[in-house]
């Protein structure tokens, strides 16, 4: 079993996708960040990094429990323990390559670019500026790569199609104003849609529905997903 520590953001949405797809037993364990849940003392022993996603394996090697955070490591993990989506051995070094630049490149900008765009305060002009356009080249770059291709890595569906997807999922928040995001990246929108339309990807839009995340942008929310911001919550911010 699967213990799955979720809120309904981007990278959890990709280890939803993943175990979607391969069919296995899971137990979701909300973590609602706008609460500040992802800084409790229960949470930072699974992971000591306070984010989502993170799992517990009840059934992991040798038999022991184990724990695994960070998206990109859990689908990697899962992966490795299901034999399922992570291509053939002489695909490893492309997918490590465009995982790790989905982990490190594409998401963080957009996420940043977001953050500069809805939540940071006015008269960031420089940061919104710098992290919109580096999104935009990372999705330019993932564009080019998917000319002529079905997937991003090899001739199968990978789990760094579903990394890719968790994050392009966002591409309205990310392009803010633009009525069709993904236009200016028609390899992009074509891949998109294809990974869109799997019963899997409708099912891991449901994942966590049952539970009433808080979703009001309050002084108690920027508190708990910024807590750097606020020298009196220096303690949250180290773990």
């Amino acid at each position: 079993m699967i213990r799955f520590y979720f809120h309904p953001t981007p990278n959890p949405a990709k280890v939803a996708l993943f175990l979607e797809e391969a069919g296995l037993p899971y137990e979701v364990v909300p973590v609602d960040t706008s609460k500040g849940a992802q800084h409790a003392a229960e949470f930072r022993a699974v992971n000591p990094n306070g984010k989502v996603p993170a799992i517990v394996d009840t059934e992991g090697p040798a038999g022991r429990e184990t724990r695994v955070f960070d998206s990109s490591a859990i689908l990697l993990y899962l992966g490795d323990k299901t034999g399922r989506f992570v291509g053939s051995p002489a695909d490893r070094p492309e997918l490590l390559s465009w995982l790790f630049f989905i982990a490190s490149g594409l998401g963080p900008f957009s996420g940043q670019a977001v953050h500069f765009q809805y939540a940071a305060p006015q008269g960031n002009e420089y940061a919104v500026n710098r992290y919109r356009r580096e999104a935009e080249r990372h999705y330019r770059v993932l564009d080019d790569r998917l000319a002529g291709r079905d997937y991003i890595v090899g001739d199968a569906y990978s789990i760094v199609d579903m990394s890719g997807w968790g994050w392009l999922d966002r591409a309205s928040r990310v392009m803010k104003d633009e009525a069709d995001p993904l236009a200016p990246y028609p390899n992009i929108k074509r891949w998109f849609a294809a990974i869109d339309a799997r019963p899997a990807a409708a099912r891991a839009r449901e994942v966590g529905k049952e539970h009433d995340f808080k979703r009001v942008n309050d002084d108690e929310t920027k508190r708990a997903l910024f807590p750097s911001n606020y020298p009196e919550l220096s303690g949250w911010a180290r773990g």
